[in-house]
């Protein structure tokens, strides 16, 4: 493919079909018809004083969450609006620069730690996502964000900001869940090992026909947790109780979603969430998830405090370099990639 087809936001620009390899069988489309209304949405959990008086309440509110959502939102986090403005911001002045100065840092190779690419793993997949991203390793802050792209020229002040305040914010949700599943409070940060965390800036052009496409299919996250900002466009929708629900953007609220490592390492409690990201007939879409991950050699395995003989161990141990490479390998199959790491029961 040539390179200026490369990019799915270049490709989209005033067509009125969608490509064919963009068109997902009739089984798996959207169905955009059968989607409830964000009424029955996740719980928005207010961390004004997850800190302070409160702090057992809302430790009970997240736990709560963690079990019976594996989604919720938070507000009075802690991170300015003008920060979430201005990261939002730069995001779209990036998608916006000419296609030969965004083919820089064009790539397919997810070993890579600064990135630009398109769909999700466009050497394997038979049908293609209605995205592009922008892919950023974030910590330690101080080995990557020289690789960052310096155009526009406030992109890297303005996302290593905005990394750095979402990292705190994470650590403090760890310390909660772990304090919810009653164990010390620096569990999961010990767990992680030195801990990684990347950045996705993702990119969803206008699509002519979205009921015939995603622009991410349904997954779960292969991480411990994702931070989600949004701009106004809805776009994430969440599976509750088998039915598809949409998540309409709240202005300053972040999304927090439990990822599978979180599951392996509660043994099963809280649960990892199917979820999918549809598009939009007339208006892009930007989204930027924050994945908190454990270092590559980070061994995972469910707690030894959650596993007796009443609840036996769920999950085999491994390291999250081996889930994150069988993860990459199926391509955001329908099927969790947790399902390859279960105990058998036979």
């Amino acid at each position: 493919m040539a390179a200026s087809k490369v990019l799915l936001t270049d490709l989209s620009s005033g067509i009125s079909h969608v490509p064919l390899n963009y068109v997902r069988p009739v089984s798996d489309r959207p169905n955009l018809l059968n989607v409830q209304s964000p009424e029955q949405s996740i719980p928005i959990i207010d961390l004004q004083d997850l800190n302070g008086p409160n702090h057992s309440k809302i430790v009970k509110e997240i736990g709560q969450a963690c079990q019976h959502d594996g989604f919720f939102q938070v507000k009075n986090h802690g991170i300015p609006e003008r920060m979430i403005k201005d990261m939002l911001r730069v995001s779209k002045e990036f998608f916006k620069l000419p296609e030969r100065e965004r083919l820089k840092i064009y790539s397919t190779d997810p070993s890579k730690t600064v990135r630009l690419s398109t769909s999700f793993n466009v050497k394997t997949e038979t049908v293609a996502n209605w995205r592009d991203f922008l892919r950023l390793h974030c910590y330690p802050l101080e080995d990557y964000v020289h690789e960052w792209p310096s155009n526009p020229p406030p992109f890297r002040e303005d996302a290593a900001q905005y990394c750095t305040n979402v990292r705190g914010l994470v650590l403090r949700l760890l310390e909660a869940i772990s304090e919810s599943l009653g164990l010390q409070s620096d569990y999961i940060d010990k767990a992680l090992h030195k801990h990684a965390q990347h950045m996705a800036i993702n990119y969803y052009p206008p699509c002519p026909q979205p009921e015939l496409t995603y622009g991410l299919p349904v997954h779960t996250d292969p991480n411990v947790i994702t931070i989600l900002l949004q701009d106004d466009i809805p776009g994430l929708q969440v599976l509750r109780n088998g039915k598809w629900v949409a998540i309409n953007p709240t202005l300053n609220t972040f999304i927090v979603n439990i990822g599978d490592q979180i599951e392996v390492l509660s043994n099963g409690r809280y649960k990892s969430v199917l979820h999918r990201a549809v598009v939009n007939h007339n208006k892009d879409r930007i989204s930027i998830p924050t994945f908190y991950c454990p270092s590559p050699d980070a061994v995972i395995k469910p707690a030894e405090e959650l596993v007796d003989k009443e609840h036996p161990a769920l999950y085999k141990s491994y390291t999250y370099s081996e889930y994150y490479t069988k993860f990459w390998n199926l391509g955001l199959a329908t099927e969790k990639c947790l399902d390859m790491f279960r105990v058998s029961t036979t």
